[in-house]
């Protein structure tokens, strides 16, 4: 039955007499209905204007429209002319988002396909040894183990290999008697608790933060004073852990260590030192320290240099110390010979001294009655010398011992002031002659009958015929009068006597008194110091050299 309600629910509502007036029509209201039916169902098979439904086009809600003043749903009506201009209008706006939108994300997908192949590119090329995401101690299973017990910890000990590779000689002082040394120290042991599974068998490289967190050797330094890690601009310390427990550990370290030095020889000496290695805590029983490569361990740089000595050679030995109340220690050593340089103390030491000694000696030559000359001089050498010791033992320790050079300054000082001695003699043997010569002159100051007396002038520069003009004088006779500088004034009494014999005594006493112008002292000094001072150094370097 075709009712009221089909009529709603085909999309019409019908208010009033309408409704009243279609549920009153009789059974041929019913056939024209179906006739009415079948023919939609051929308009829908038949292709029509109506059937071509464009974008602006539209149904009326229910699907039927009215014909000729009867409802039909195969008339389509057209809703472009019915809709506003500002819907269109917002209609082309989101249809241009959407096209914009969709290349915004076609882009973000290339982008994102070619960050993927960049970043599986660098996974290729990453180490993949140290790509670990898991935490460190996860890897080498720190938390599982107490690393406050050394490897193998009640069993046998565990051998740790050493080698050194020394980077500087920074200083070496002979007053504190010690050096200075920059090296890098490396250990090698093996600890089974750090073994870890690697599919590539390679190992894998920490800083510092993880040594104190495992068991490493307790390495430290024999006699040092001071010493250091360097930490710029991190700790300088690397740890190095192979597949199979195998360790690295090395660090970069300054230390200040005690060298005994022998001065018996400065500055022509020899000094050997050496750099002491030893475990603090486990003796030999726990740790076995040995040198990993011999001799071979042991590594300098070629540019090593100091100013005053000249490094032979670096050599390692190995030994046991023991201590008393604790046991016995593997020592690890680092030899290495110093010979000075001498050329620096030649110019500072040796040369000043040895002109200073022959200054001493321009006296020799300075007239004996030219005392301030000579005096001024002799001290002046005197304090000179006294200046050059002070000032070589202010650069030395204070030793007990007699030095080299404290044996060629302390000689030269002797002959300085035996320089100065020898004008002390000079002058002194001049007095007294000069008082024996005025008592004889008052002795024989009256000169009354003596027959024709004569006075001459002599000079140093006599002549022959000087000295025979006085043959006929006696020896008794002659009285000296007055001495001047360069001269002698005799007196002469003549006499009618005249023999071979006080001829030639006359020739000696003119001779005597001539020499005694230019003391004898003088004239031997001149010889014995310079030879005396060239046997000595000739001695000094062939033991000291």
């Amino acid at each position: 039955m075709f009712s009221e309600a089909n009529l709603v629910s085909n999309g019409q509502s019908f208010s009033g007499d309408e409704g009243k007036a279609l549920s009153a029509k009789p059974l041929e209201s019913l056939s024209n209905a179906s006739r009415r039916e079948r023919s939609v169902s051929d308009t829908d098979r038949r292709p029509t204007r109506h059937t071509r439904i464009g974008v602006d086009s539209m149904f009326k809600p229910g699907g039927s429209c009215t014909t000729g003043g009867h409802w039909s749903a195969e008339c389509p009506a057209p809703i472009s002319s019915k809709m506003p201009y500002f819907t269109k209008l917002l209609l082309l706006i989101f249809c241009l988002v959407l096209v914009v939108e969709s290349r915004k994300h076609r882009r973000r997908r290339w982008t994102h396909l070619g960050m993927q192949r960049a970043s599986h590119i660098s996974k290729k090329n990453e180490d993949l040894t140290k790509a670990w995401k898991g935490k460190t101690e996860q890897l080498l299973k720190i938390d599982e183990h107490d690393f406050t017990m050394r490897p193998a910890f009640g069993g046998p000990a565990i051998p740790v290999g050493v080698d050194v590779q020394v980077e500087s000689l920074d200083s070496i002082s002979e007053v504190d008697m010690d050096f200075t040394m920059t090296l890098y120290l490396r250990h090698y042991w093996k600890d089974e608790r750090l073994s870890f599974s690697s599919t590539n068998n390679k190992s894998r490289t920490f800083d510092g933060r993880l040594v104190k967190k495992i068991w490493v050797p307790d390495v430290f330094f024999v006699h040092s004073k001071r010493s250091f890690i360097h930490d710029t601009t991190t700790d300088n310390i690397m740890l190095r852990v192979f597949p199979d427990g195998h360790v690295l550990y090395s660090m970069r370290v300054t230390v200040t260590a005690m060298c005994n030095m022998d001065f018996s020889r400065f500055p022509l000496d020899s000094q050997t030192c050496s750099l002491e290695l030893e475990s603090y805590a486990y003796t030999d029983e726990d740790l076995m320290l040995y040198w990993k490569n011999g001799n071979e361990s042991l590594k300098t740089d070629e540019k090593i240099s100091l100013s005053q000595f000249l490094i032979q050679k670096f050599h390692t030995t190995s030994r046991l110390a023991f201590y008393s109340s604790t046991g016995w220690y593997n020592r690890l050593y680092i030899n290495f010979t110093l010979r000075r340089h001498i050329f620096f103390f030649l110019l500072q030491t040796y040369f000043p001294a040895t002109l200073m000694v022959m200054l001493s000696w321009v006296s020799f030559w300075i007239d004996r009655r030219a005392v301030p000359a000579r005096v001024s001089l002799g001290i002046t050498t005197v304090l000179t010398m006294s200046t050059i010791i002070t000032g070589v033992n202010a650069s030395m320790p204070r030793v007990s011992y007699i030095k080299a050079v404290d044996i060629y300054l302390w000689v030269s000082f002797v002959f300085v002031f035996l320089s100065v001695l020898e004008y002390a003699a000079v002058n002194y043997l001049t007095t007294v002659q000069e008082r024996k010569e005025r008592k004889l002159r008052e002795r024989f100051s009256c000169s009354c009958g003596i027959p024709h007396s004569k006075t001459m002038m002599l000079d140093g520069n006599y002549s022959e015929s000087d000295a025979n003009s006085l043959a006929g004088y006696t020896r008794n006779q002659m009285v000296p009068e007055e001495e001047k500088p360069e001269k002698v004034v005799v007196h002469l009494a003549m006499s009618n006597e005249s023999n071979s014999s006080r001829k030639r005594g006359l020739r000696g006493y003119v001779g005597l008194r001539i020499i005694q112008n230019t003391h004898a002292i003088d004239k031997y000094s001149r010889l014995i110091f310079p030879g005396t001072y060239i046997v000595f150094n000739l001695i000094y370097w062939s033991v000291f050299s």
